[in-house]
């Protein structure tokens, strides 16, 4: 579940330890550097990146799962995600549980029916994050966290990296929730620590707010235009609001249009606000017109299944 994990453990915690003097003996690739006020000394630990001051330790820039797993496909256990913190407590001789965490990611990877283009086309809007299609994916962005779905298989070939065989040729979803700074701030916790990314209570918490952030994606349902269904007026208005839709490339596209609009001042925000209600309201409706997308109903499944079984 957990990909790439930032730790900050401050010389507070450590005891009669000289940070700078002992921690890099156990680094690879080490160098110093000096400025006016400090030296820092970075090295690595087993491709995670660390950061040795006199006042404290930093461990950045890596996958916590490529480090104790040996790739981000296979997915964390809290067992392994345990077991990893204490091997990287013996290997830097540190009490990595009392870390305080700076940067949290957790990811899931579903295999899918599917092109990952297909889901990706079916997720609409978010409130309080911008949607934003990449060339491999696609983000929602808030301040200090971001919600991704990308083809990780065409990621990984796209940098070079291994792709594990039973993932070749298959259609390989990831989603991912990085939480990117503030972490207790965002989540709503006292501290997140080390020891907390182990902890039941805290674990089953992240993977419910992974699904709950999830099902807050307005999804896009497939239209159907079925003249047989016209048999009132307001069916019949209905239908010529999702026919405009399409013609300007869909719900989400429509969506972006109108705010636009709004942002050059050619529409007041009452007037944007009562237009998005309009789309959203004959997008939604139930019916023969328009009918949920079979890769949603797919996502839905897989991503529930995939919370469940990760507990």
């Amino acid at each position: 579940m957990y990909d790439t994990v930032n730790l900050l453990l401050p010389f507070t915690e450590v005891g009669d330890t000289s940070l700078i003097e002992e921690i890099p003996c156990y680094l690879t690739d080490v160098g110093e550097h000096n400025y006016s006020r400090d030296t820092i000394i970075t090295g690595y630990l087993n491709g995670l990146k660390v950061i040795v001051s006199q006042t404290q330790v930093k461990v950045k820039d890596g996958s916590l799962c490529k480090y104790f797993l040996g790739d981000n496909f296979q997915m964390m256990r809290r067992a392994d995600t345990q077991q990893a913190i204490e091997k990287m407590s013996d290997e830097l001789h540190l009490p990595m549980a009392r870390a305080r965490i700076t940067r949290l990611d957790v990811a899931v990877n579903l295999i899918m029916q599917y092109p990952i283009a297909i889901y990706l086309n079916h997720l609409g809007v978010m409130r309080y994050k911008t949607r934003y299609v990449e060339p491999n994916g696609l983000s929602y962005i808030a301040k200090l966290e971001r919600l991704l779905f990308y083809d990780k298989v065409r990621e990984q070939r796209a940098k070079g990296e291994f792709v594990p065989e039973m993932y070749r040729g298959r259609n390989l979803l990831r989603y991912e929730q990085r939480v990117l700074q503030r972490v207790p701030n965002v989540l709503k916790q006292q501290a997140v620590t080390g020891a907390s990314l182990y902890d039941e209570q805290f674990y089953t918490f992240l993977l419910k707010r992974l699904l709950t952030n999830y099902q807050s994606i307005m999804k896009v349902n497939d239209i159907q235009l079925n003249t047989k269904t016209m048999k009132t007026v307001s069916e019949l208005k209905r239908m010529a609001v999702l026919e405009l839709i399409e013609k300007f490339g869909g719900e989400v596209a429509f969506l972006n249009q109108i705010a636009e609009a709004q942002q050059r001042g050619e529409i007041t925000a009452k007037q944007a606000h009562d237009l998005r209600k309009e789309i959203k309201k004959a997008c939604t409706a139930g019916g023969e017109i328009v009918v949920k997308s079979d890769a949603i109903a797919e996502l839905d499944k897989k991503l529930s299944e995939a919370v469940r079984y990760y507990r």
